[in-house]
């Protein structure tokens, strides 16, 4: 599976710009955050690069978090109906 850079939905302050880089690179997302902050403070391109990002790089696809577990478990529905089936019946 090739690795994306996405805007993070989980990871997010503001755009998820340093949530998905943070993700994409596999670091704590207050690293890449205090690094765009003194880019920004710097007088470097720092917040004109973000609001780049936030523009151009496109928001991680529903459901990416995902995990193996939920992905196999029955809907709730499925849960439900065999629960009532082995209840004893209130009479």
């Amino acid at each position: 599976m090739t690795k994306r850079l996405y805007r993070s939905r989980k990871e997010r302050m503001v755009a998820g710009v340093c949530g998905g880089l943070a993700e994409y690179f596999d670091v704590d997302p207050t690293i890449i955050r205090l690094v765009a902050v003194l880019l920004a403070l710097a007088g470097g391109p720092g917040l004109v690069v973000y609001i780049v990002m936030a523009i151009v790089v496109p928001e991680e696809p529903v459901g990416a978090y995902q995990t193996m577990e939920q992905a196999s478990a029955p809907p709730i529905v499925e849960v439900q109906a065999e629960v009532e089936e082995e209840s004893p019946a209130a009479e």
